[in-house]
């Protein structure tokens, strides 16, 4: 099996669920700690630049995105495939489930400056917190909204899945992960009366991290420098971008954290985007994008 190192850090809710599928597969990992907020400076040669956390490593090969982190650690484990129908549940918790729980988590906890500045340049936006703090009851109510759905699905089935747990379970999870964590009197607050939900919060829980071992940013840029790109991609002869192997392309997310990273294509079809880099201090790292919510333009 291959050497699978995380960097993530503890709080990170999108973390979250690659620990989860992780300890679900139960799989040995190594987890390398980094910091919150900028700079990054054990990450960034890695990526090329992409900041977000979480990334996974393996060997030169890194996977940038927890919707491609744990498509790559699915298809290497043994078991049954993730459920296609999980994606456009993965979809909707990154995206819809995570706007409402941020700002209902962000009303009731000091943030430190540097945070909302680090933020602020991450999104591109202003990072209010008065605003969020007045919209709280809005977004209370959307969130309960929404896990109003899942606690409806879960009254005929142990999990979102169907009789084990999958990856619906997984990214729905995240949102009633990180409110618990962060705001906890809040979340039994909303939760109140979904025994459905509040009973798979639990067996989701008790499905643990998997093997977890620590390792430093120093050993896992040595493990980039001492290997060489292993993973290999069918190209989409398709493409409807009319992308073509080798051309110098950058490749930037859609919604936050814009920041374009460049390199020579490698492949790219419907589930993925491939960009060879040389950095300086590592060599050739390759590193991997999800399509879905990834802009490939021209470099």
């Amino acid at each position: 099996m291959a050497q699978f190192i995380l960097h993530h850090y503890d709080t990170s809710p999108f973390s979250e669920k690659v620990r989860l599928l992780l300890g679900l597969k139960g799989l040995a990992w190594n987890s390398v700690i980094q910091p919150v907020i900028m700079p990054k400076p054990d990450l960034i040669p890695l990526t090329g630049g992409y900041r977000r956390i979480p990334v996974l490593q393996i060997g030169a090969d890194v996977y940038c995105d927890s919707q491609v982190i744990l498509a790559e650690i699915a298809g290497r484990a043994a078991g049954p495939p993730l459920e296609a129908a999980g994606w456009a549940m993965n979809l909707w918790a990154d995206r819809l489930f995570f706007a409402v729980t941020v700002p209902v988590i962000f009303a009731e906890v000091q943030v430190p400056a540097e945070f909302i500045a680090d933020r602020e340049k991450l999104s591109g936006r202003p990072f209010n917190a008065a605003q969020m703090k007045a919209a709280a009851p809005y977004m209370a109510a959307q969130w309960r909204a929404e896990a109003a759905w899942l606690d409806e699905a879960l009254a005929t089935s142990p999990f979102l899945a169907g009789g084990a747990p999958g990856l619906a379970d997984i990214a729905a999870y995240m949102n009633v992960w990180f409110l618990h964590g962060a705001a906890r009197a809040t979340a039994e607050r909303l939760m109140t009366g979904f025994d459905h939900l509040e009973a798979w919060r639990q067996r989701m829980r008790a499905i643990g991290h998997g093997d977890r071992s620590g390792m430093t940013p120093a050993e896992a840029l040595e493990v980039a420098r001492s290997s060489e790109p292993a993973v290999l991609l069918d190209h989409d002869p398709h493409d409807p971008q009319g992308l073509a192997p080798g051309a110098p392309v950058s490749v930037s997310a859609d919604d936050y954290g814009r920041d374009p990273i460049s390199g020579a294509l490698v492949a790219a079809n419907p589930r993925r985007i491939v960009i060879a880099r040389e950095d300086p201090a590592l060599g050739r790292v390759n590193v991997h994008f999800p399509r879905v919510g990834y802009v490939v333009t021209p470099a």
